[in-house]
């Protein structure tokens, strides 16, 4: 009878094959089967019933499901199923039959409206795949993924229906033993449910798996704030920044080209470094504040005249052994830099007086010069950098043979504040080292290799400079042993005091012991003269010497000094020998052996 109210009921009998794959298909007007459609199929099973559904002329009448209702309980319908020995609802067990109520007068109760109970067939569930793979991926995929897939592949069982399919078993089974069924498709059911929940705890463990993954991913550096990236790198030097640390990935060479690190470029040492890179950086960067481009031997006047020009900012300028370089690049620097205030050019040839009169023009915050072996520069080019510049701190000139008293004269006159002065092995004498004692603020006095420098002017100079702390005089034969008395008795300041080949003898060594208080450093390297008894003295007596040089002094015998090595170990001792012991005990420190070096 449910045959007949299909929509395939009339092409029954010529596809029969096609009829048993798609049997699933089968329903009502509504897309859905009938219950009662659901038991006559069940019940009937031969072929001569079906003859007779079909040739019923009044099934053809049935437009709906509340007509298929009321035909088959019709009395007549039911007189002909009782003269036939058989029930309508012979199939149905009596627990699913309440008393009469299935006999009341409203018959389209009785008809199921949709398959809405009828459980879905699963889909197969996939594999989750691996958290290296989701991690590649966006989030709004994994959120696509997880939405579409997790209530399709992997529906939640309802207590609803687990409850109902434990009270129902015994009947679902008796129903399908009346419909002709095996208890395979229960087993089939059970299956599908272990399945779906396996696939759940599944796609949950990738879930995780996932997440894990995820936090695992914003543990990378590059997840920091860019504050403490920038710490890190500042601990770089230039050239590890720009051949390694810029070569990463695009974030860190943007990090590398942050305006803090080029504030200062270092580029010292860096041989391959040439104009062009210069010009870059003036492209890039407009704040440079100060460059070092000490050995670059390759770099031309051009570049260091582009990266001025587009950096009037610079402040401090460095450029040692630069022999290439000219006056135009300095001319250049003094020009478009009026800020700055450190030069330091020392060991350059084709310097001359030039540069020197256009940084006392241009620059009048000048405070640091440094201009040792520029054998060009003489007293013209010093005095006219004197008189610019009166904010001069520090001043070193070196083996400037072409400098004279009139340039120190210039100096202690036009720059008060001056508190480093250095004129080693300069054309200079005591009557220009005398113009020294106007400067109250000098801490720091350089006079090696003064080839005319005598004890007098030593002294007066020690006397009205309170503030001196270092003094060196060494190279010159000229200081003895009262001088060296007057110092240490006039120096209430003085910290370091170096006599390397003076002309001294134990007694220089003995006044400092007695008579100063203050001095920490006395080198008397090269002094023939010093003796034993000199090098036990004062460091019996000095209370305030923490390191004493006697380098060659041949008259000290190594026996005295590992005596006071051991007597005084809060002062060092300079000889060759502990030296040595000094390097091979920092050696091993380090980690290096004997051994090693032999294979190596």
């Amino acid at each position: 009878m449910g045959h007949l109210l299909s929509t395939n009921g009339l092409r029954l009998k010529k596809r029969p094959q096609t009829l048993r794959k798609k049997k699933k298909r089968r329903s009502c007007f509504l897309r859905g089967p009938c219950m009662l459609c659901f038991f006559i199929r069940g019940s009937s099973s031969s072929d001569g019933f079906e003859a007779e559904c079909h040739s019923d002329s009044g099934l053809a009448k049935l437009s709906s499901p509340e007509d298929c209702a009321k035909f088959l309980l019709s009395p007549a319908e039911l007189a002909l199923w009782e003269c036939q020995g058989r029930s309508l609802l012979s199939s149905v067990p009596a627990r699913l039959i309440g008393p009469p109520a299935l006999f009341c007068t409203d018959y389209s109760e009785m008809v199921c409206k949709r398959k809405s109970g009828e459980p879905q067939p699963l889909a197969p569930c996939k594999q989750p795949r691996s958290a290296s793979q989701e991690t590649t991926e966006s989030e709004e995929d994994e959120k696509s993924t997880s939405q579409s897939l997790l209530p399709q592949l992997c529906p939640l069982p309802s207590s609803s229906s687990s409850s109902f399919s434990e009270e129902q078993e015994s009947s679902l089974v008796g129903l399908q033993v009346d419909s002709g069924h095996n208890l395979s498709n229960d087993k089939n059911l059970d299956i599908s449910s272990s399945s779906s929940s396996s696939c759940l705890l599944t796609h949950c463990s990738a879930a995780e798996e996932g997440k894990s993954a995820e936090i695992t991913d914003t543990s990378r550096i590059n997840h920091l704030p860019s504050s403490i990236l920038l710490k890190v790198f500042s601990h770089l030097s230039v050239k590890e920044r720009c051949l390694s640390a810029s070569l990463v990935c695009k974030y860190w060479r943007d990090l590398c080209l942050d305006f803090q690190f080029w504030k200062q470029i270092d580029l010292s040492g860096l041989r391959q470094v040439r104009d062009d890179l210069l010009v870059k950086i003036a492209s890039w960067k407009q704040n440079v504040t100060e460059l070092n481009i000490s050995d670059c031997r390759n770099v031309e006047d051009y570049g260091v005249c582009t990266l001025a020009t587009q950096c009037p900012g610079l402040l401090k300028y460095t450029a040692y052994r630069c022999k290439q370089l000219s006056d135009e690049s300095l001319c250049a620097v003094a020009w478009h830099c009026p800020l700055l205030q450190k030069v330091h050019v020392g060991n350059q040839d084709k310097l001359s007086d030039h540069a020197l009169k256009q940084l006392g023009e241009h620059c009048p915050e000048l405070k640091d010069i440094h201009f040792g072996q520029c054998y060009n520069v003489s007293d013209e080019g010093l005095i006219a950098l004197a008189k610019g510049c009166p904010k001069l701190q520090r001043i070193y000139m070196q083996e400037n043979k072409l400098v004279t008293d009139r340039s120190v004269q210039a100096f202690a006159e036009h720059c008060p504040e001056l508190q480093f002065v250095g004129f080693m092995g300069c054309s200079v004498t005591s009557q220009g080292v005398i113009h020294l004692t106007r400067l109250r603020n000098l801490s720091s006095l350089d006079l090696r290799h003064i080839s005319e420098l005598n004890n007098e002017t030593v002294m007066e100079v020690v006397r009205n400079c309170r503030n001196l702390s270092s003094l060196n005089l060494c190279l010159n034969w000229s200081i003895n042993d009262r001088c060296v008395e007057i110092i240490a008795k006039e120096g209430r300041s003085l910290k370091e005091l170096y006599l390397v080949s003076c002309k001294i003898t134990d007694y220089a060594l003995i006044a400092i012991g007695q008579y100063s208080s203050t001095i920490e450093t006395v080198d008397a390297g090269w002094c023939k003269e010093i003796t034993d008894q000199g090098a036990t003295q004062i460091a019996k007596s000095s209370k305030s010497l923490r390191y004493l040089g006697l380098m060659r002094c041949d008259k000290v015998s190594e026996e005295t000094v590992e005596r006071l090595v051991l007597q005084y170990p809060h002062i060092v001792f300079s000889t060759v020998m502990q030296d040595c012991k000094r390097t091979l005990e920092r050696a091993y420190q380090m980690g290096w052996s004997p051994n090693t070096s032999t294979a190596s």
